[in-house]
Order: structure tokens, then sequence, then C-alpha cells
């Protein structure tokens, strides 16, 4: 689903699963290896330039820009979908 507009109504399951998916083929990561838990720095091994295009990544799959602010907090992939969903909601 990328249709923005269907975004809006996404779950917290169905955005980690986008995500997940996301994350996998744009970074060569395992799927089974990302988990709510798994922390993007640490575990997945994402570096600030991958987070860059994360985030790129992430406004085309919700049709929002995603402010700075809004992620500046964000260490685990469960912080990352609880962001976009209250993003989603706003």
């Amino acid at each position: 689903m990328t249709d923005a507009k269907a975004a809006t109504t996404l779950t917290e399951q169905e955005i980690f699963l986008k995500l997940q998916e996301v994350l996998a083929d744009s970074f060569r990561l395992d799927p089974s290896a990302i988990t709510l838990d798994s922390h993007l720095f640490k575990d997945l091994d994402l570096d600030s330039i991958d987070a860059v295009e994360l985030a790129i990544q992430l406004q085309d799959f919700t049709g929002r820009r995603v402010k700075a602010q809004e992620f500046k907090e964000v260490r685990t992939v469960g912080d990352v979908v609880a962001t976009i969903h209250r993003m989603l909601q706003s």
C-alpha cells in the first residue's frame, strides 16, 4: 500500500511490516532480523546517511514531510513505527 491517503488508516502492525520491507530492501537486511526492538544504529548498523535515506522513503510512503524534530528521539524500529503512526493520525 503506497497510496498516502490509504496510509493514514494503517495500524502500527501494518506500518511495521511496511517499514520492515523498506529496511530489508533498501539496506539489504534480513527481514527476520528486523523487530520492533531492533536498534537502528546498533543492531541494524545504519548510519546517518542511511537515516536520511530512510526518512526520504518514509516521506514517499506517508505523503508527509518528515520533520527532523519528530525523529530526534527515534532509536528503535518500534520508535519509528510509533512516530509514523502519530504523524498519520494528525
